[in-house]
């Protein structure tokens, strides 16, 4: 089926449950930031494959809503679809409410799927009935005309060893009931995947690049219920978390053994991370709301989860260098495709010992098609290099005691000096942020403006984001520490940054049509000292692969910026030079990392 026979078939559906307006999420009930192929509705009907955007469908019209990283990719797949696009953020572009309530009048039903829908949301667009509307639970009102939809994923559940976890479940447990005796609740439902596999010290390959197991935990005084498909856990496992104080259920059981207790019960839920649907089971119980208490938890590293990230990060840092040594010295650049150096990255990962799965789609981007800040190769859009400009990787790695992500711009031939000033400019914006020492208490809304001080004094800027937090082999975006200015919901600016976090700085340039930059390393926050003033804090990177010198004008770099580049680099030489398996490599590495 085409775009638009779905679109056809789809308001069909919509006037067989007498809906006006259809609202189509990108969301799981899971609140999940990479869906299952289940749960991939919106991508499905609209064609648009951006992780990232809210489809609204009338009988007369439809449009889809994204960030400005898809923008160019949204412009392309929506072509001819019968689709609108809806740049959020720009100039003249109604937000989605106010698309919304601009065609509200009465008695309009407006739909949506409560299993998707967060309860917060699910609570601001109740306003609508002031404006005439009902807000109706559709229920999956495409699964009937999606034939050849994917099943959900049976994959073993992996037990995570506690010496690299760090703290054992029943630690862990009791943490959160400890958090649970503070606010009275006797109830803890957790629906987040990371959360869940993080608390559990498990994880899985359910969702793709992500190692969680789609379920959902109760957490109670006296017990823990893991509700999830039991295919998926092996006796072993079972009988490790039964001794931990875990009992297993099926996945299915949730809603009717929340219903079951709501009566009796005081439930601690958030309202951010938990569904409408879920909200409608608890029913009339007594709720204690708040941010779930995990994500306060999990973001704050431990010393054995540090020195996993320190270790896993060597290990990658030794992938991409190596793969840098290949592209600079033995590819072809005048017939390498990016599939084909997306390719070869992967088999210098697979090579390390720990390497277990991406941590997300690799973007390689060649030229133009770097302007895209999550441009995905095809075999239609799939460029090939030549001995000029840059190729953007932007990639990352799963591994057994980590979770990485790193860009690298590298250098491919002749650079204008306009190449040259915004590499350098990206560079220093970097090791701004990177420098930063501050006093406890600093949002990541406060510190952005020194990465993209920069970038801004160029009279540029770049539509996302600074940096994002990542999890220990979870997510490679985890809240709630981020860098960025302005305010986005759920994203995080106004998080504290705690000593044991880690965020990423990932500045760039990207110009439409011509090329794009960006530099990303991690940074793990931690203490600098303690004086009469505070508590000061600082940054250690633990990114370790050589920016590509090629492109660096070293006259724009301030004497501290380029000592800390200095340094860097031979931290970076000291680390991955073992990883070294030739004495090309280990002297091309020693001119990689050469003082400037």
């Amino acid at each position: 089926m085409t775009t638009r026979e779905k679109l056809a078939a789809f308001r069909m559906k919509m006037q067989e449950s007498a809906i006006d307006m259809m609202i189509v999420l990108t969301a799981d009930p899971h609140h999940s930031e990479y869906l299952p192929d289940y749960y991939k509705t919106r991508a499905w009907l609209s064609g648009f494959t951006g992780s990232a955007g809210t489809l609204v469908v009338t009988q007369e019209e439809a449009v889809l809503f994204t960030d400005g990283r898809y923008f160019i990719q949204a412009e392309r797949q929506l072509a001819g679809s019968g689709i609108d696009l809806m740049r959020m953020r720009a100039q003249g572009v109604p937000t989605l409410e106010e698309f919304v309530l601009s065609r509200c009048h009465d008695q309009i039903r407006i739909g949506t799927d409560f299993a998707l829908l967060g309860e917060k949301q699910a609570r601001l667009w109740s306003a609508w009935s002031e404006a005439g509307a009902q807000l109706i639970d559709s229920g999956d009102l495409a699964g009937s005309i999606w034939s050849d939809r994917p099943p959900l994923p049976v994959k073993q559940v992996v037990q995570m060893d506690t010496g690299i976890a760090g703290e054992t479940t029943h630690s862990k447990l009791n943490r959160i009931r400890g958090e649970m005796d503070r606010t009275g609740a006797r109830v803890h439902i957790m629906s987040m995947l990371d959360e869940i596999a993080w608390t559990l010290n498990v994880r899985g390959e359910d969702v793709a690049n992500t190692p969680v197991v789609i379920s959902y935990l109760m957490v109670r005084p006296g017990d823990a219920l893991w509700f999830v498909d039991e295919r998926k856990v092996r006796p072993e496992i079972r009988d490790f978390l039964y001794q931990e104080g875990v009992e297993i259920r099926p996945y299915e059981a949730i809603f009717d053994t929340v219903r079951g207790i709501a009566g009796t019960e005081s439930f601690l839920l958030d309202s951010e991370t938990t569904t409408a649907q879920m909200y409608q089971a608890v029913g009339d119980a007594r709720i204690i709301e708040m941010k779930d208490p995990v994500i306060g938890m999990k973001c704050i590293k431990n010393e054995r989860e540090i020195d996993g990230l320190r270790h896993c990060h060597e290990q990658d840092g030794a992938a991409v260098t190596r793969f840098m040594y290949w592209l600079k010295t033995k590819a072809d650049k005048t017939r390498l495709t990016e599939i084909e150096a997306s390719q070869k990255l992967a088999e210098f990962r697979e090579m390390q010992p720990g390497y277990t799965m991406p941590s997300f789609d690799t973007i390689c981007a060649y030229g133009p098609n770097a302007a895209m800040m999550h441009y995905k190769a095809t075999a239609e859009s799939n460029a090939v290099t030549s001995p000029s400009g840059f190729l953007l990787i932007d990639s990352g790695g799963q591994y057994v005691d980590g979770t990485t992500d790193i860009t690298r711009t590298f250098v491919l031939g002749e650079l204008s000096s306009q190449q040259r000033l915004h590499f350098t400019t990206v560079l220093r914006s970097v090791i701004r942020l990177a420098s930063a020492v501050f006093l406890h208490g600093m949002q990541g809304k406060s510190l952005d403006i020194l990465a993209r001080g920069p970038v801004w004094d160029l009279g540029i800027d770049y539509r996302c984001g600074t940096g994002h937090g990542i999890g220990f082999r979870l997510n490679v975006h985890e809240g709630p520490n981020s860098f960025r200015w302005h305010e986005s919901p759920g994203k995080g600016e106004e998080a504290v940054i705690e000593p044991g976090m880690v965020t990423t700085d990932e500045p760039g340039i990207y110009l439409e049509g011509e090329y794009g930059i960006r530099t990303e390393n991690e940074l793990l926050c931690r203490v600098r000292e303690t004086n009469e003033y505070g508590t000061f804090l600082e940054f250690e990177t633990i990114t370790y692969v050589p920016v590509d010198l090629d492109a660096v004008v070293p006259e724009l770099l301030s004497p501290e910026e380029r000592k800390w580049l200095n340094t860097y680099h031979a931290e970076v030489c000291r680390r991955i030079m073992p990883y070294m398996q030739t004495e090309d490599e280990r002297n091309w590495l020693g001119n990689a990392t050469r003082a400037i």
